[in-house]
């Protein structure tokens, strides 16, 4: 049976509406896409609720002129620099006297390991079990119908700053579309490029994006850590504009056209110089290709960096032997790849959407990992998983449907 699922990539530099049939087997196949320079937000924030509405407005009205379909509702991914996570455990008596383990246990765990102090102008986007613990034994994936008197389970729980998460949704509902659930954007990419075997083996996620780099580390199939850093493809093109002293749009097809993550020192100094603008109408200058890329290899280098402190800072750098995975705009850089690998000293390799059809050659490219993750999210957790309540978002976010979405994930 085939489900018409709509994804909404809010993003800081595109936002990209997917309309897609999808399989019960997984594969998608892609009806319509909406794509728009995205405005109103920065490194993933909604900066100006009037601009964000009218790019959604415009990204959603493109899909549903290409698709024929009239977009009520939609999975809508959420990052930006608010975003955090932690995990935590909960733990619980079974009840029954044959001590047999129930859906109604292994919720009442995840309720108690819930039950944490989170400061007040922040709220929870997930609870996201990932193993649980019966009589001590670890490593279960699927409690239920087991004996036992004790159940643990431990969680990945995602937070995000109230104001935040409420005028993205206050965005979205403006331009028409109600919202089926908000996901974070490295869960969403991890669907659409990251195989069961990676998360299996440990894997990290990098998803480098226009504002921000969503890192998301996957140990024995389930989510272990998050995080958002706010630094991304933007931050190379600015770079460029202030030591170049060239526009942002020069600066742009500059590193679209020459850029490389890693430098080569040129062989012929006349065919290392490249004609571009200047800030002066009319003014033009000569730039070396070499600088151009040692300004983008010291970026991308910090980008590197800060990736592997925070593996390291995560302490499952030891338990990663699937490696990096780059995905998002950024990650189409040349060179990067190569960079990665010898700085992290780990497999990399670059991950795109796959398994489509349709208009797949619109968004079979790192860029659209997001867009087709939440399509494909929203046939794993299903579309009614969460109640959404009146116009102001208050009922989306209810703790028990959010209870039931994941238990549909991980006790099938």
């Amino acid at each position: 049976m085939n489900r018409t699922i709509v994804g909404i990539d809010v993003g800081t530099t595109k936002i990209c509406t997917l309309v897609a049939d999808v399989h019960e087997s997984g594969r998608v196949n892609i009806l319509g896409v909406g794509l728009t320079p995205s405005k109103g937000l920065d490194k993933g924030v909604v900066v100006n609720i009037d601009e964000a509405v009218s790019a959604i407005s415009t990204s959603v009205e493109k899909a549903e002129r290409l698709s024929g379909y009239r977009i009520g509702t939609a999975y809508v991914g959420v990052a930006g620099r608010h975003i955090s996570s932690l995990n935590s455990r909960g733990v619980v008596a079974i009840s029954r006297p044959d001590h047999e383990i129930t859906r109604t246990d292994v919720g009442r765990a995840v309720e108690a390991a819930q039950a944490i102090a989170i400061p007040t102008q922040r709220e929870v986007i997930h609870v996201i079990p990932r193993a649980y613990i019966v009589d001590g034994h670890e490593g279960i994936r699927d409690p239920v119908g087991m004996a036992g008197y004790r159940l643990e389970v431990e969680t990945h729980i995602v937070t995000g700053e109230v104001m935040a998460i409420q005028n993205l949704i206050k965005s979205v509902q403006r331009a028409g579309v109600e919202i089926d659930d908000l996901v974070l954007q490295p869960l969403a990419s991890g669907e659409a490029v990251l195989t069961p075997e990676d998360k299996d083996r440990g894997v990290v996620l990098v998803d480098i994006g226009g504002g921000t780099t969503d890192i998301a580390i996957f140990i024995q199939g389930g989510i272990w850590h998050t995080v958002v850093l706010p630094v991304g493809g933007n931050h190379f093109t600015n770079d460029l504009v202030y030591i170049l002293h060239t526009p942002h749009n020069t600066a742009e097809y500059l590193k679209l056209k020459y850029g490389s993550a890693i430098a080569v020192p040129p062989e012929n100094e006349e065919e290392d110089l490249i004609d571009a603008d200047t800030f002066s109408p009319g003014e033009r200058q000569q730039v070396s290709r070499y600088l151009l890329n040692q300004i983008l290899q010291a970026r991308a280098e910090q980008i590197i960096e800060l990736v592997a402190a925070e593996i390291r800072r995560s302490g499952y750098e030891g338990l990663l032997p699937a490696g990096v995975v780059l995905t998002g705009g950024t990650s189409q850089l040349p060179g990067l790849e190569d960079l990665a690998r010898e700085m992290l000293g780990m497999p990399v390799r670059i991950g795109a959407p796959a398994d489509l059809s349709g208009l797949a050659e619109a968004i079979d490219s790192p860029p659209y990992a997001t867009s087709v993750g939440l399509v494909r999210w929203g046939l794993r957790h299903g579309l009614t998983a969460v109640s959404q309540g009146g116009r102001d978002g208050s009922g989306w976010r209810h703790v028990y449907d959010r209870f039931k979405m994941w238990m549909r994930e991980f006790l099938p």
